[in-house]
């Protein structure tokens, strides 16, 4: 399954990002990693096939948010 997720910049009246692409991705990265602590803990009700593939699909979020940024920042994003 492949979607795009286009993930709008958040800018002021003066065009100042407000929120940046690191910390959303760090945020990403660190709810996933929760979610695994949680049914690594024993946290009942969660199903750890379910956890571990949303954790690897938000990681792949993060992930793409980053190149992006990188390509962005090196003048090579199309």
């Amino acid at each position: 399954m492949n979607r795009e997720v286009t993930l709008p910049l958040i800018v002021d009246d003066r065009g100042t990002l407000q929120v940046a692409a690191a910390d959303v991705s760090k945020l990403l990265r660190t709810v996933g990693g929760r979610w695994v602590r949680l049914v690594e803990g024993g946290e009942s009700g969660l199903d750890e096939d379910t956890v571990a593939e949303l954790a690897i699909e938000l990681a792949k979020l993060a992930d793409r948010i980053d190149v992006a940024c990188i390509a962005h920042s090196s003048g090579t994003a199309t």
